[in-house]
């Protein structure tokens, strides 16, 4: 069949029901096809619907000549709410993604300075990000109204932290993590300690993921998943809290956690930069 001999609005609506790297793959079919398949009737069905709404969020006003140029522009994290989060789009599918700062966090004792220190951090996306002194109740909780994600989705939490060189006290003892949505609950343990490598933290999870199946038969025991810190890209550390299906269509309070409150003794050293929320990837990975 040849596409270029079907109406334009029947082939950009057609277009419209496909995925963001679908339309960019075949506009490179004809000259004539990449007309349709960069048009705003195309693109627009791309955005989330209340795309207008999240544009009056930001803090700094975007210019966009398209609405193809308006969704590649979101793929990067803009701040909103004035600067407490981020918002951007998943590039391959369109899907929601946030950042809650710590600002916007719970974190405890986080205002008293004798415990913890606000101040800027030259990588951080946020003004300033939070630094332990001293404490031996860590506990740091997040939340999010399920109605601002994308529905049909299942999305995996991450707490976004740093260690510094003083840091001590952190991996004596497992922190738990756990995500929470309606009547559904997810746990987890994380030993609070720095990889040095993307490698090494993936043999964690390989061996991780090896004992799975172990962890699951002796689960009436008590035990949990362990998870593990892992190095990104941007310099800082991601620690995966629990991940959760949102199905849409009612406004749940998406509850997120990481708690270290059984061991007396003293930690220090830990940054937190917020608690990231993305769509889970898919097993086979596409480039656009």
């Amino acid at each position: 069949m040849n596409l270029d001999l079907l109406p334009d609005d029947c082939f950009a609506h057609i277009l419209s029901l496909t995925s963001p790297i679908d339309a960019c793959r075949i506009s490179l079919v004809s000259s004539s096809i990449r007309i349709s398949a960069n048009s705003d009737n195309v693109w627009e069905k791309f955005l989330p619907p209340d795309y207008q709404q999240i544009l009056t969020r930001l803090r700094h006003p975007l210019i966009f000549s398209s609405k193809k140029h308006l969704f590649f522009r979101l793929c990067n994290p803009h701040l909103i709410d004035g600067g407490l989060k981020t918002f951007s789009l998943e590039k391959t599918t369109g899907k929601k993604q946030y950042m809650l700062s710590a600002r916007e966090l719970n974190i405890a004792w986080a205002d008293n300075p004798l415990f913890w220190s606000w101040k800027p951090f030259p990588t951080s996306r946020f003004v300033e990000a939070v630094e332990l002194r001293t404490i031996w109740w860590l506990e740091i909780q997040g939340k999010i109204n399920s109605g601002m994600l994308s529905p049909k989705t299942t999305y995996e939490c991450y707490v976004i932290v740093k260690f510094v060189d003083r840091a001590y006290g952190l991996d004596f003892l497992p922190s738990k993590v756990t995500v929470e949505i309606g009547n559904v609950k997810s746990e987890g343990n994380v030993y609070l300690r720095q990889y040095e490598s993307k490698k090494q933290c993936l043999e964690t999870l390989w061996y991780s993921n090896r004992m799975e199946l172990v962890l699951r038969s002796m689960a009436f025991r008590g035990i949990m998943e362990e998870r593990v810190a892992c190095k990104r890209e941007d310099g800082w550390i991601e620690i995966e809290l629990g991940s959760f299906y949102n199905n849409g269509g009612d406004n749940l309070e998406v509850k997120m956690s990481l708690k270290e409150v059984t061991g007396t003794h003293l930690k220090g050293g830990l940054v937190v930069e917020g608690i990231e929320l993305r769509p889970k990837q898919q097993t086979t990975t596409n480039h656009m």
